[in-house]
């Protein structure tokens, strides 16, 4: 069910045509498209009330057509929340000297851009920080004529699709989802992708959060988990850690969870951080794609 809330006014062919402020929900397991929103434009109270309820029900917004330079798509970002800062001394993507990020991260393989052409598996990001961003917007300036898709996960009903004695096992158990980045900077991870610690691998800089976490907005339990990162479970069984981990990988990679973005110039979705993952399909070196993300500051998880 779409949500109209008033008109706004757009430009089509140089003139100026009423469109209506409506949220529709998409036809797939997450997501809903905004339409009549100019994000060069002030949104109104009812309209930002309308789209974080949207947000917590559908866990990402898609807005088409924008044209905002970076002031504008900072001022847009900030209706729904301040700029995300890591803590001073956990590193995160585009990390500087000082510990603090950019507020606008430049994710392109095209000149001082980041994460270049390759895949990414599906992630939660920041999840490695003591309080990781609530959300993300990301604006598409290139895209490339192949690949380059980004896949959302829905962590809601990737949870309520558990089996009751998975979920009971799960209920209280406590993930050290472990910094990636220092594994990088010490020179890679010999060879191979830890995505469990067992005892025989040196610990490294993490932070444990819940298993099972809950939206702090909406109250829903989360399948808080990203697919392919290091992590461990605190106090935990290592050998039974690991294949309930896998286990729960496993799930996660399920499509009927998912939705993924084919991306067009003009694009910015917005998604909730706390409630996806979001992966993303590899594209050829030789085509650009450039995007800017700005995060938006989250809790600690419960």
């Amino acid at each position: 069910m779409s949500t109209a809330v008033a008109e706004q006014r757009s430009t089509q062919s140089g003139q100026a045509v009423a469109e209506t402020f409506r949220i529709e929900p998409l036809a797939a397991p997450l997501g809903a498209q905004v339409y009549g929103v100019d994000g060069r434009e002030p949104l109104s109270a009812q309209q930002i009330l309308a789209l974080k309820g949207a947000l917590q029900e559908q866990h990402i917004l898609i807005f088409k057509n924008q044209q905002l330079d970076d002031a504008q798509f900072l001022r847009f970002s900030t209706w729904f929340g301040s700029v995300f800062q890591p803590h001073p001394d956990f590193a995160v993507l585009s990390s500087q000297a000082d510990g603090r990020a950019p507020e606008i991260v430049k994710v392109a393989n095209t000149g001082d851009g980041e994460l270049g052409n390759y895949a990414l598996p599906a992630h939660s990001d920041h999840q490695w920080t003591p309080t990781p961003s609530s959300g993300s917007l990301l604006y598409a300036h290139e895209v490339p004529q192949e690949g380059g898709e980004t896949i959302w996960t829905n962590l809601a009903l990737a949870y309520s699709s558990l089996d009751e004695a998975t979920k009971a096992e799960i209920k209280d158990l406590r993930l050290i989802n472990y910094n990636p980045f220092v594994r990088i900077k010490n020179g890679g991870y010999n060879g191979g992708f830890v995505t469990y610690r067992t005892p025989d691998i040196e610990p490294i800089q993490g932070t444990e959060h819940p298993l099972v976490r809950i939206h702090p907005d909406s109250g829903k339990p989360l399948l808080f988990l990203s697919v392919h990162t290091e992590v461990e479970l605190a106090g935990y069984d290592p050998e039974r850690g690991q294949a309930l981990i896998a286990k729960l990988r496993e799930h996660l990679q399920n499509p009927s969870f998912s939705y993924t973005h084919r991306w067009q110039v003009g694009d910015i979705v917005y998604w909730d951080n706390q409630a996806t993952l979001h992966a993303r399909n590899a594209f050829p070196a030789n085509q650009r794609r450039r995007m800017q993300r700005i995060s938006l500051a989250g809790s600690r998880p419960f």
